[in-house]
């Protein structure tokens, strides 16, 4: 489920993540980052609350649906996530991170 969500994520981000992160770009890094760990926070919620495989893979769905629109809503309010990752802006890449993380926890706790 993780690879899956990584693989969609970056594909619908604006910008090539992976090859950002292989030039050395710390803002890439840290909002994937975020992101992923958001997403497998509510996996890890997912997989010790629900009851059936059904039930896991609806979870991890929503999560995945959730995190996106996150993302969506933060760059469309902040109006330059684009510019500010490719320009290797760690303190915007981190924010973005931590609301990827913030997103994931309340996902996580609402399983709970």
């Amino acid at each position: 489920m993780v690879m899956a969500f990584f693989v969609i994520y970056t594909r619908l981000t604006p910008f090539n993540e992976v090859a950002l992160i292989r030039g050395g770009n710390h803002a890439a890094a840290l909002s994937l980052g975020g992101a992923l760990i958001g997403f497998s926070l509510t996996i890890a919620s997912a997989l010790l609350h629900t009851r059936d495989y059904y039930q896991f893979l609806e979870w991890a769905a929503g999560a995945m649906l959730v995190q996106v629109l996150a993302y969506n809503v933060a760059t469309r309010l902040l109006k330059m996530s684009k510019d500010q990752i490719e320009a290797d802006n760690s303190a915007f890449g981190g924010l973005l991170g931590a609301i990827s993380v913030s997103i994931g926890l309340v996902n996580a706790g609402a399983l709970s």
